[in-house]
């Protein structure tokens, strides 16, 4: 991509604006959303015409952005036939579809481009709260509100796992693997300030971005899930990587996202999760 760099920061505003405009499509429709209007994809896993609508808004606005670009969407609104290898918007309109449904205010707009596996552009948007998180490669992290300024954002501080609050989300599918997810939970249970479930992985990655969590972790997670906010983090100065500590996990599944306590975390995550013995004891630090 020749002059990526000013390409990209062009790009970022403007994806900005699609995104805040699919959000105030979402937030209308919430004020009249009936649960007689929600589809099931499977017993947990929820969609609605909110989501269909949202996400045509946003692929008819982003094709006309880069023609070369692909789609990968939730919702399959331009098939799902792209090269990964190439440029993608990937795209989940509405991410925390079950929270929408139930009128829980966590859910967001998520709009990510990657060059293969690499995020190079993304925005995530909190629709109930009007902040706009948004990077592009090389940029910054960065948050705005409606009126308001545009501010750079940070990853915590934080550096000890026992002083963090940590994000992660409930799953839905791979239930094979279960045993070690709950290994997992019991552990940090006892080793940090708190974790926190908020139903939209986009803004769980968000909130690393800022500070307000230091970290996220989740596994069986869709590339439309994390796309734009692993971009976030790590232009907020944060670490990403899959649950083995490469960097797979945009199309495997599996990430953790944090500040400079990451690699602690990846260590409890790693003791449970390719153990293919006897799960150990969750214990205490100290």
């Amino acid at each position: 991509m020749p002059g990526r760099d000013l390409q990209l920061a062009g790009l970022s505003q403007q994806i900005n604006e699609i995104a805040k405009k699919a959000g105030a499509f979402i937030r209308q429709e919430r004020l009249s959303f009936s649960s007689e209007k929600i589809e099931y994809k499977d017993v947990n896993n929820l969609v609605s015409y909110v989501d269909k609508e949202a996400e045509k808004q946003i692929v008819e606005a982003l094709s006309t952005l880069l023609p070369e670009a692909g789609f990968i969407t939730e919702e399959g609104t331009t098939g799902q036939n792209a090269d990964r290898t190439g440029l993608n918007w990937i795209i989940d309109p509405l991410d925390g579809t079950a929270n929408f449904i139930h009128n829980l205010p966590v859910f967001s707009v998520s709009i990510g481009l990657a060059d293969g596996k690499t995020p190079i552009a993304g925005t995530v948007y909190d629709i109930n709260r009007d902040e706009c998180y948004h990077a592009f490669a090389g940029g910054g992290a960065w948050c705005s509100r409606t009126g308001g300024a545009n501010e750079r954002i940070r990853v915590s501080p934080i550096t000890r796992l026992q002083e963090s609050m940590v994000a992660t989300g409930f799953p839905y599918a791979s239930m094979d693997r279960i045993e070690r997810y709950l290994a997992i939970l019991a552990s940090l249970m006892l080793r940090t300030h708190g974790l926190r479930r908020m139903g939209s992985a986009a803004i769980d990655l968000a909130y690393v971005a800022c500070g307000r969590f230091e970290a996220f972790y989740e596994f069986n997670l869709n590339s439309w899930d994390m796309a734009a906010g692993v971009l976030l983090v790590r232009e907020a100065g944060g670490i990403v990587t899959d649950f083995n500590g490469g960097d797979e996990f945009l199309f495997r599944g599996d990430v953790l996202a944090g500040c400079a306590m990451q690699p602690e975390l990846l260590a409890v995550i790693e003791e449970y999760w390719n153990n293919e013995g006897t799960l150990p004891i969750p214990h205490p630090i100290g």
